[in-house]
């Protein structure tokens, strides 16, 4: 009984549950109330301030593209060069619809007037009834009159009256008068009409000047800006391209507007070149007659 009762003293000893127990540390409880301090907030303050970057520089985007994109917004967001090359496309299309107003209504009133005044010409048996008839006028047709008038009365006084051996040399002169009154006229009604030629053929190389300029300062805020976002890229090409599209629509109507004024002065010389042949076939057939009528110099308006 006395040998057994030291080992029973030491089982508490030995006992594995008591040996091995570290005390509260080892409490699983206790280990995982200092896990929340171990926690790291920086990748979400990473995220912050990357999203903050993003929003300003979007933000600085928005305020360099124009909101406007309209062709006279456009106009004004772009560069001076284009601005000028603009402008002057657009004070040439002006210029082109001006000469067209002027030279139509200056065009119709000078037809209608020839034509008149070839009918009347057709109508009259000498050079004296012509002359009558076209008492107080003004025109080419008058100042086709009155040069062969002009002409007859100064081979009359040279002959002191008396009728040329031959009409020749008169239907000579009055002809070489004719000729210039008809090519004066032709150069009077076609004044104006160059300018349209010159915008026809120059301002589509105008606009595509502007154009070429403006892409090559979108390449530029490309190369300065280092992205090739569209939104960066395309307002700066959209205005350029405006630069063609005036210069075409400068150009496209004033070559039309060429070609309608062509043949209608075309047609008008002709009718000119009508009235000339009927003065001259006046002459003709007064010198048939075996003289010269005496026709007073202040009949015809000048």
């Amino acid at each position: 009984m006395t040998a057994t009762a030291p080992a029973m003293a030491q089982s508490p000893v030995t006992d594995p549950g008591l040996a091995t127990t570290p005390g509260p540390a080892t409490n699983p409880g206790i280990q995982a109330a200092p896990q929340p301090v171990t926690a790291e907030p920086l990748p979400a303050a990473e995220d912050a301030a990357t999203e903050e970057t993003a929003i300003e520089e979007d933000a600085a985007m928005a305020a360099t593209l124009p909101h406007d994109l309209s062709p006279i917004g456009m106009f004004m967001a772009a560069d001076i060069v284009v601005k000028a090359v603009m402008t002057g496309l657009a004070l040439a299309s002006i210029a082109t619809w001006t000469v067209w107003l002027v030279k139509s209504l200056e065009l119709a009133a000078a037809r209608r007037r020839v034509r008149r005044d070839l009918a009347m010409l057709d109508e009259a048996r000498s050079l004296a009834e012509a002359v009558t008839g076209m008492d107080g006028q003004r025109g080419p047709a008058a100042a086709l009159v009155r040069a062969a008038v002009a002409e007859t009365r100064i081979t009359r006084e040279v002959t002191a009256g008396r009728p040329p051996a031959s009409g020749a040399g008169l239907e000579s002169r009055v002809a070489s008068r004719l000729a210039r009154i008809e090519a004066r006229a032709g150069r009077m009604i076609a004044r104006g009409t160059g300018i349209l030629a010159t915008i026809g053929s120059t301002a589509p190389f105008v606009g595509l000047f502007g154009t070429v300029w403006g892409i090559m300062n979108s390449f530029i805020g490309i190369s300065e800006s280092q992205t090739t976002n569209l939104a960066v890229v395309a307002p700066g090409i959209a205005e350029a391209l405006l630069a063609t599209a005036i210069g075409l629509v400068a150009a496209i109507p004033a070559v039309i507007i060429y070609n309608i004024f062509a043949r209608a002065i075309t047609g008008y010389r002709a009718e000119l070149a009508d009235a000339s042949a009927a003065v001259a076939r006046l002459v003709s057939r007064d010198l048939d007659r075996g003289g010269i009528a005496v026709v007073p110099a202040q009949t015809i308006g000048g």
